[in-house]
């Protein structure tokens, strides 16, 4: 899969505050990945960085496999925290405004408009808008040109449920049209919800990243080892104790079915006379870093 984003030591300071810390990412081609963090995490302050806003105190960045320039940001649309357009401006004209900057024909606008939900209020002053109309806005106006990358920073920040919904839908569609989605999040069911993949972050630092089907996975998630871990592979395959079973550095990693716990893997294995001499949960060490995220949600 092709690398979109890769990030090697990122760090960021503000005075006496470190927003991030030696961060290091690789977000491929067609992944919708989110970066989940409680608020001051760094989320925001990462997204800055890589779409040209702020420059980092130390570590570098690329897009495409490249070193940043300004010809990439035409394959990358963005929204980094609250949308900001003239108040007295209708829809339109706003859009316009930014189709100059970027460069973009008119023509493009109505696109946006309908994909966002607001063909219907192209006349609208801003001010008239609802605070979920503004975010979806704010998208359509980061989709002007139809770039490849869709970043976004708590695009449902501060919306009531239906608004939320409405943001969902809209970045979802993207995201099923094969755009790559960057979305920082302090929800986790919104994470949950679009993405697939995560990063999380608490305090500039880097906790955990991976696939959501594995990080957020409701199901328990094993590893394990004996002295043959390709017959016990073998057998796991066979039984109906698991619902998947992959190998990764050495160790076999499994998806348990429903009500199955892990010491009915290890009872299964020593019935075929093989003795598991590791297994730790990957679930359930995760879980307490989830909890102390998303308490302050």
């Amino acid at each position: 899969m092709k690398e979109i984003l890769s990030i090697r030591g990122l760090s960021k300071s503000y005075k006496n505050i470190q927003a991030i810390q030696n961060l290091n990412l690789n977000i491929s081609e067609g992944q919708a990945y989110g970066i989940l963090g409680p608020n001051g995490s760094g989320k925001t302050t990462t997204l800055s960085i890589v779409t040209g806003i702020i420059r980092q105190d130390e570590g570098s960045f690329s897009w495409f496999g490249e070193t940043p320039n300004a010809n990439q940001r035409k394959s990358i649309g963005s929204l980094i925290e609250t949308p900001h357009f003239y108040p007295y401006l209708n829809l339109e004209k706003n859009l316009k405004i930014i189709c100059d900057i970027k460069g973009i024909s008119y023509g493009d606008i109505y696109r946006v408009l309908e994909t966002a939900r607001l063909e219907e209020r192209k006349k609208s002053r801003f001010s008239t808008l609802s605070l979920g109309m503004k975010q979806r806005l704010g998208i359509a106006a980061a989709l002007l040109g139809d770039p490849r990358i869709l970043v976004l920073d708590e695009p449902t920040n501060g919306l009531d449920p239906e608004g939320i919904a409405e943001v969902r839908e809209v970045v979802i569609e993207q995201v099923e049209k094969g755009k790559t989605l960057i979305l920082a999040s302090h929800i986790l069911s919104e994470v949950e919800k679009i993405c697939t993949h995560v990063a999380i972050l608490k305090k500039g630092e880097l906790l955990a990243n991976g696939p959501v089907k594995e990080l957020l996975a409701e199901e328990e998630i094993i590893e394990i080892s004996c002295m043959n871990n390709e017959l016990l592979k073998q057998k796991l395959e066979a039984s109906h104790l698991v619902k998947e079973v992959e190998t990764e550095n050495g160790l076999i990693v499994v998806t348990l079915s429903e009500k199955v716990l892990p010491e009915d893997i290890n009872a299964f294995a020593f019935s075929n006379e093989l003795v598991i001499h590791h297994m730790l949960s990957r679930k359930r060490s995760l879980e307490s870093q989830f909890l102390e995220l998303v308490k302050e949600e």
